[in-house]
Order: structure tokens, then C-alpha cells, then sequence
């Protein structure tokens, strides 16, 4: 499983990188979440957990809804990672996790796809959608 995440400053900076491939076998949802936990953990190394606020940024409407304040059911197999993500939250004295378009976090995905030795995707055009052809 390949691991990607930007960690940008208040200004927009690129701070931190993370490319990790793992051991791990799983959903795209576990990926993001160990994602989220690896750079929560990178910034609570830094010395900031206990004085910045943090906004997290997913393209996973999953995750976001799971680390929202009204989260759904949780997924069974999930739930113990989940519980985990939320625990790392609470060492911020605000944390935000907020969706984005997939378009927006081609460099988290092009990070996590470079840690397994694999090709960027191909970008898709802002406003258009792939059209996934049926089996027959």
C-alpha cells in the first residue's frame, strides 16, 4: 500500500512530503487514513501538536465523513483505525477535515503512487468526468 500526503504552512508553503510504501494490504479508505496518521504523527514530532490548529484536506468522502462531527455507522473493519485518526486529532487545539475534489490532491495520490514505483495518473480536465465503458 502506498502512502502520500502534502503538509502545506498557513501560506500555502509546502512544508513536508510523505511517500511511504508499507506492508499493509487494504481498501483506499485504510491508505488514507494511514496517511492522515503518518503526517499527523510527522507534525506532532515537529513540536507543534499542543499549538497549531490543523486542516486536513481528503479527496476520501469516507474518511471525511468518519472524522466529521456527525459520522455516520462506522465500517466494522475500520472502525479501530478510525477511532486511532480521531485519537490524533485530538492532540490539535482545532482540527478541520474538509473534502476536496480528486483534482485537488493529484500530488497526495502522484506521492502515494511513487512510493509503489508507479506512473502519475493522467490528469482529467477540471470539470469533466471519465466515462467508465460497461463490460459486456
Amino acid at each position: 500500500m502506498g502512502l502520500g500526503a502534502v503538509l502545506t504552512g498557513p501560506d500555502g508553503t509546502v512544508q513536508h512530503e510523505i511517500s511511504e510504501a508499507t506492508t499493509f494490504t487494504g481498501c483506499n479508505n485504510e491508505a488514507e487514513l494511514r496517511a492522515l496518521m503518518l503526517a499527523l504523527q510527522w507534525l506532532a514530532q515537529q513540536g507543534i501538536a499542543n499549538s497549531t490548529p490543523v486542516q486536513v484536506f481528503s479527496d476520501n468522502s469516507v474518511l471525511v465523513e468518519q472524522l466529521g462531527s456527525h459520522p455516520k455507522a462506522p465500517i466494522g473493519r475500520l472502525a479501530t483505525l478510525f477511532d486511532e485518526a480521531r485519537q490524533a486529532l485530538r492532540q490539535f487545539p482545532q482540527a478541520e477535515v474538509q473534502w476536496i475534489p480528486r483534482h485537488r490532491n493529484g500530488a497526495a495520490d502522484t506521492l502515494a503512487r511513487a512510493a509503489l514505483g508507479l506512473a502519475p495518473k493522467a490528469a482529467t480536465p477540471q470539470g469533466q468526468t471519465l466515462k467508465k465503458r460497461r463490460r459486456r
